[in-house]
C-alpha cells in the first residue's frame, strides 16, 4: 500500500485501519509512506535523517507550479511533478499488488504508477486522481470534459496547469492495469462520469472501522474523564483543519450555532471542537465552546464522540467521512448536510440527520431536534452503531479486499 501519510488525516486512517484488518485475516499487507509517524514495523518510511528531511521538502516542491498562478484559492491542489523512486523501494518487496490510496504532498509522480510493474488498486478518498489536480472540485465538473480555465486556480487560460495536470494523466495511465475503489457509491458516480476514469473497472467498498476501539461507553464516565460538564448537552464538531478547510464548512456551524442561542440554547449546550485550536477572532462562540487540538489518539477521540450528544458534518462535499462514520460507532448520532456521500452514512430520521445544503437554519433544526428529547435519542444512538456494526466493521471491509485482490491476480 501507497499512502502519503500513516497517522495524519482520514485517508490515512482509512488505508492503515485496512492494512490493520488485512493483516488480521492473512493477507500479508505492507505499507510504504512519505512520512511515518507511528512504530508499526510493517509500515516503511524514510530510515534516514536526510531521507526524512528531503521528504518533509517534497510537498514545498511540488507546490511550485502553483506560484504562477497568484490568485488560486488557498486550497489542496496537487500537480505531482516531483520524481521519486518508488518503483525501487516497492521492487525489494515484490508485491503482487500495489494498492494506492492518498499519494499527494509529493509522494508520488503521475508518471511513476507505470513502472511500478504490476496491477494496481487505488482507493479514492477524493477527487484528484480523475481532474487536473484540484481535490475537492466542489460545483466544478469540467473533469467530465477537459479541465482549463481552472477557477480554483483563478486561471482564464483553457492551457492552464489543470489542463496539463489531466493530459499527463491520460497520457501516463492509459493502459494500465488498474482497478479504482471509490468508499462511496456518490465518489464512483463522479469518477465513471470522469474523461480519464470513465472506462476504468470501478468498484465500491466503504472505509473500514475497528468496531471494538469505536464503541460506546457511559456518556457519564466520558465527560468525567475528559473533564467535561454533565450539565449541559455537548455538541461535537472536528477534523484534520477543522476551522480552517472551507471544505468543513465552519461557517456554517458558526451561523446554526447563533440560530440556537437565539432559539434559547446558550444556557443548555456547548461545542467542543477537535482538530483545530480556536480562533483569534471569536468564531464560533454563539455557544461557549471547548477546543481540544489535534487528538493523536483513536482511545482520546472514541471517549470524545462517547460524551458528545450529537456530532455536526457542515461540510460543502465529502466522500465516506471517518469522523461520521466514528461518530456513529460510538452511538453519537450525526447531523450533516445531504452531500456527496454522507447520505449513505446518514440515515436520514433513523440515525442522524440530513440537512438541506447549505442552510444553516435546517443544520440548526436538525441539532436541536437531537438535541430535545433524549429518547429520542437514544433510539437515533442504537441505530447508528447498528449501522456501522452491519456494514463497516473494518474485517469485513477487509475480506472483501481480499476478494477483490484474488480475483485480480488470479485472472
Amino acid at each position: 500500500m501507497l499512502t502519503t501519510f500513516d497517522d495524519r488525516g482520514g485517508a490515512a486512517h482509512a488505508a492503515r485501519r485496512l492494512h490493520d484488518g488485512l493483516r488480521r485475516i492473512g493477507v500479508d499487507s505492507r505499507m510504504l509512506v512519505q512520512e511515518k509517524g507511528g512504530d508499526d514495523p510493517m509500515i516503511t518510511g524514510p530510515s534516514t535523517s536526510l531521507r526524512r528531511a528531503l521528504s518533509a521538502f517534497r510537498p514545498m516542491l511540488d507546490s511550485l507550479p502553483l506560484r504562477f498562478y497568484p490568485d488560486r484559492q488557498r486550497v489542496p491542489f496537487t500537480p505531482a511533478v516531483v520524481p521519486d523512486r518508488l518503483h525501487r523501494e516497492i521492487a525489494k518487496v515484490e508485491p503482487s499488488i500495489v494498492h494506492l490510496h492518498w499519494v499527494a504532498a509529493g509522494f508520488v509522480r503521475i508518471e511513476s504508477l507505470r513502472r511500478f510493474g504490476v496491477p494496481l488498486v487505488w482507493t479514492l478518498h477524493d477527487s484528484w486522481a480523475f481532474t487536473g489536480g484540484c481535490h475537492v472540485p466542489l460545483d466544478c465538473t469540467s473533469y467530465r470534459e477537459r479541465c482549463g480555465a481552472c477557477p480554483l486556480l483563478g486561471s482564464g487560460k483553457v492551457l492552464d496547469l489543470s489542463s496539463r495536470i489531466l493530459t499527463r494523466k491520460e497520457r501516463a495511465w492509459k493502459g494500465l492495469d488498474m482497478t479504482i475503489v471509490t468508499p462511496s457509491r456518490w465518489l464512483a458516480e463522479c469518477a465513471r462520469a470522469s474523461s480519464l476514469l470513465r472506462d476504468a473497472r470501478i468498484e465500491v467498498i466503504p472505509n473500514g472501522l475497528d468496531t471494538e476501539r469505536f464503541r460506546p461507553v457511559s456518556q457519564g464516565t466520558a465527560r468525567n474523564i475528559l473533564s467535561l460538564p454533565h450539565d449541559r448537552k455537548l455538541i461535537l464538531f472536528g477534523g484534520i483543519h477543522a476551522t480552517s478547510d472551507p471544505n468543513k464548512g465552519f461557517g456554517f456551524l458558526t451561523e446554526a450555532l447563533r440560530l440556537l442561542a437565539a432559539a434559547g440554547w446558550s444556557e443548555r449546550a456547548e461545542v467542543v471542537v477537535f482538530g483545530a485550536q480556536e480562533p483569534v477572532n471569536g468564531q464560533g462562540q454563539a455557544l461557549k465552546a471547548r477546543y481540544t487540538g489535534t487528538l493523536r489518539d483513536e482511545v482520546s477521540l472514541a471517549l470524545l464522540y462517547s460524551a458528545a450528544d450529537v456530532f455536526v458534518a457542515p461540510s460543502l462535499q465529502e466522500n465516506l467521512p471517518n469522523t461520521v462514520m466514528e461518530a456513529a460507532a460510538c452511538g453519537t448520532p450525526s447531523v450533516a448536510f445531504a452531500v456527496g456521500g454522507l447520505p449513505e452514512l446518514v440515515e436520514h430520521g433513523r440515525t442522524g440527520y440530513l440537512a438541506r445544503p447549505f442552510e444553516p437554519e435546517d443544520l440548526a433544526r436538525g441539532i436541536s431536534w437531537i438535541l430535545e428529547d433524549d429518547e429520542r435519542r437514544r433510539e437515533l444512538s442504537s441505530a447508528a452503531r447498528a449501522a456501522v456494526e452491519g456494514t463497516y466493521a473494518v474485517d469485513k471491509i477487509a475480506r472483501r479486499y481480499a476478494e477483490l485482490y484474488h480475483g485480480i491476480v488470479c485472472r
